[in-house]
This record gives structure tokens, sequence and C-alpha cells, in this order.
């Protein structure tokens, strides 16, 4: 029987078998053939390892971190408390655990990643806010436009046009921007409390532990090994820190959140609402498919070969961010969904598949939601800092360097990298792939065999429209936003 017909459990072999953990972790990810849409079971079609563990972990902090900026983002420009943002981001821990982590990516579709946070479109918050925007008009339309993309296999195709040159630059650049970004906030820190001292002398122990690490291949211990050791010097240094989210049940009534007088204190949206969050809700979906891509893209770079089913299908995650957005959105939270990036990439670095991991991710997204105190010390600014840092942003530039040493990809990823840096990773990527796939830069040959289609009309018509909601907004660095001139 051909190892493709045959059942995971005929093929499943203790790890006592084999003569190394690497060994038994690259079979699992050879023989594991998740079911779509169908029901998936621990122990039958999956195992639950110690592994799992790593990117529960590293994506539980991500979670908590991310959504509280996001609410937060859209909570300040409406006068809610700090107290209302913690209560919100409990509350969409136990929606993504309960519902979408554990349900779809646990069990009914495992080749769909995670829905997390949709990181990049956090800066645009408040411009939505101020446009007379609403958070569950803007969540509902993303739902909309997700799902369409997703059953109409529109990311998957956006993903096939873009070239490795394009995908390493962006890789390159998100990388080194997150970089930066937890660099300066570690600094920022430190220096609230006259320690600037101290940001540096966790940034160079990290870099000795992640050299460390990789130097005995163990790369995937450093989210955990990294967090405790930021921790543990940041206390030792008499760091200020505190527990402060007691243990509770957030309010699970959604006509509590969209009241007239509780929760968001906004009420029901009307049309006004929608039409004002458009322009925002495009781009958003639109910035999902260079994001899936990457994910993907590491998975392909840090599994074995003949491991192709155990790589996130871009649609069925665009089907379920969408789902999960929509959800979400009707019951009172403030997240915008996204492929959740600080459990996909710690989850191939450590070399397992989706699932396993997922149920852990619920289950620890489930005790902190409801605990309370683990919240405090995931964003406590070493810990979190570094655990983005070696988790998330180091892990993504070396991909990226990976995919652009051969042929002339290097050329591609030069233009992703400073059109981004002029505008955003949205545009660098729509414009470069536009460029690459017409045969302007990169490879001639690869252009050509496109066709029509593939060269310029899904690349051109992907460029305009995305550049058109660009100007809509204001995205564009000193051109005032058309929404305003117009008065739309």
């Amino acid at each position: 029987m051909s190892q493709e017909s045959s059942s995971y459990q005929k093929l499943h072999k203790p790890s006592s078998s084999f003569e190394s953990r690497d060994d038994y972790l690259n079979h699992e990810l050879q023989i594991i053939s998740p079911k779509r849409w169908r029901l998936n079971l621990p122990g039958k079609d999956y195992r639950v390892e110690w592994e799992d563990f790593i990117p529960g972990m590293a994506a539980t902090i991500g979670k908590i971190v991310m959504v509280a900026a996001v609410v937060g983002a859209f909570a300040a420009p409406l006068g809610l408390s700090p107290e209302f943002v913690i209560e919100n981001v409990r509350f969409e821990l136990l929606i993504a655990a309960v519902l979408f982590v554990v349900l779809i990516s646990g069990f009914l579709n495992p080749s769909a990643n995670l829905a997390g946070t949709h990181g990049p479109l956090l800066p645009l918050v408040p411009l939505m806010v101020a446009s007379g925007g609403h958070p569950m008009a803007l969540g509902l339309l993303i739902g909309l436009f997700g799902f369409i993309l997703g059953i109409t296999k529109g990311g998957s195709i956006l993903a096939k046009l873009t070239s490795n040159g394009v995908c390493g630059g962006l890789l390159l650049y998100l990388g080194f921007i997150g970089i930066t970004g937890q660099v300066k906030k570690l600094f920022a820190w430190a220096e609230s409390f006259d320690m600037a001292y101290l940001a540096f002398v966790v940034i160079i122990a990290t870099i000795l532990m992640y050299a460390w690490l990789e130097h005995i291949q163990k790369r995937w211990l450093a989210i955990p090994l990294g967090a405790v050791m930021a921790a543990v010097i940041a206390l030792a240094f008499g760091a200020p820190f505190e527990f402060t989210t007691s243990p509770g049940m957030p309010n699970l009534n959604p006509a509590y959140w969209w009241g007239e007088d509780t929760g968001w204190q906004l009420g029901l949206p009307d049309w006004s609402h929608f039409i004002a969050v458009m322009p925002f809700a495009v781009l958003a979906v639109a910035m999902w498919s260079p994001d899936f891509l990457g994910h993907q893209v590491f998975q392909k770079l840090s599994y074995p070969k003949k491991s192709e089913r155990a790589h996130m299908n871009i649609d069925d995650t665009m089907i379920a961010a969408s789902s999960r957005q929509a959800v979400g959105s009707l019951l009172g939270g403030g997240n915008i969904s996204s492929s959740w990036g600080t459990y996909i990439i710690p989850a191939s670095i450590a070399r397992r598949p989706i699932p396993g991991g997922a149920l852990v991710t619920g289950l620890l997204c489930v005790i902190a939601a409801i605990w309370g105190y683990p919240m405090d010390l995931a964003i406590w600014p070493p810990v979190l800092c570094v655990a983005l840092v070696v988790g998330v942003f180091l892990p993504l530039m070396e991909a990226g360097m990976q995919m652009t040493r051969e042929g002339k990809t290097t050329q591609s990823a030069a233009l992703v990298v400073i059109s981004s840096v002029v505008v955003n990773p949205v545009f660098g990527w729509s414009l470069t792939m536009l460029l690459d796939n017409i045969g302007l830069v990169g490879c001639k040959d690869r252009a050509i065999e496109l066709g029509k289609a593939g060269r310029w009309l899904i690349p051109g018509v992907t460029f305009i429209v995305l550049c058109t909601v660009m100007a809509l907004i204001g995205m564009f660095p000193g051109v005032p936003a058309l929404m305003e001139t117009f008065r739309l």
C-alpha cells in the first residue's frame, strides 16, 4: 500500500524506533495527511508532542500582545479605559481558542493555519476611527472580502505569481523592520526608569543565546529560553514588574459589547459605517496574500522533503481567518484577523504540523484569559520583545536570505525593500510583483512562462486596485487622502 493511500495510524512509528528525535519529527511531517473540512482526531490523524508547546507558548504571548495593541488602538480615540481593553482581549482569547483555533485548525481542517491578528494594519486603526469607522462594520467586510478571495482561490493564485525574489525581499524587509521596532521599544522601556543599559544587556544576551542555540541545532528553544532569560535578567537588575490582572471571566454577552452605553458604546453600525471602512477592509484582505505566502514559504524552507501535505493551504487559511473575523466581530471582539505568524513560524522551526500545536495554543489561551496573571508577564517588554525577535523576526530575515541566494532574485528583493520603505509592504509587494512578472527585473525566462494573465493582467489589476485604495485613505507620503479631498 502506498504512503498516500495509507492512514496516519498505519504509518506512525514510536520515536524510540528512530535514531534521533529529529528523524522522528521529520517522519511525522512526511506521513501526516490532514483531511480538509472533515473531522481529524488526535491519536488517529496526528499526535500532540512536547515540541508543540513551543509554538503554543509563542502564539499565546503574541496573541495577547497583538490583540491588546489592536483593541487599544480602537479604544484610545474612542475614550475607552485600559480596563475595557483588558476585558476585550480576554474575550478575544476565548473566541480564538474555543471557536477557531481548536475547532478549525485542530479538528476540522489542519491545513488551515490558526487565525491570528493583522499586525501590519495596526497603524491605520486610528485613521479608521477618525474616518467614522466602526469595529463591527470593519470586521464584517473583512470577513466577506476574505471569504470571497478564499473560495475563489485568489490567494493561492497571487502566491504563485510571487517569485522567490519578491517574497524573499518582503521577508527581509518585514524581519528587519520588526527587529528594529522591538529594539526601540526595549530601549524606550528601559529608559523610562533610567536603566537604558539594561536593554543593551538583554539584547547582547539574546544574540549570544541565539548563536549558541543555532550552534547546537536547538533553535526551536529560542522563544521559551529567550523569554525566561530576559525576565530573569530584568528582575535581577531590579526592573519594575507587578501582576495586576486578576483571575476571572470576561463578559460573554454580545449585547453588552455592542450596546449604546456599554462595551464599545457605539451601538450597531449603519450603512455610513460600512462605507467609511470599506477601503480599509479591501487593503486588509489584500495584505493577506504576501503575509500568508511568507508563512507558507517558511514552512517549505524548514520542513523536510516529501512533507507537502503538512504545509498550510493559503485559501483554506483565508476562509478560516474570514470566518473567525466575522464571528468574532459579531460577538463583540475588536481583533483584526490574519494568519497567525507567532504560531506558524515557531511551529516550522520546531518542525511540527499545525494541529497538535493548535490544541496546545487553545488550551494556553483559555488559561491565560481566565487566570489573568500570565497576561501581565506576556506583555512585559523584555519578555515580549525578546520572544518576538527570536521567534518571528530573526527567522523571517533568515528565510528571506535563503530565498535570495540564487539567480537574479536579488534585483527583485532590492526593489521590494526600497519601495516598501517609501510607502509600505503592500505597495512594495504589488509593484515589484508586476515588474518581475513582466520581465523588467528578475528572471526573464520565468516571465515568459507565466502567460498574459500571470505576466501583467492579474498583477496589473492588483497593483491598480491597491494603489486606488491607498490613495483614498492617504497612504502615499505627501499626498492628501482622496477621501478627505472629495469628502467621501
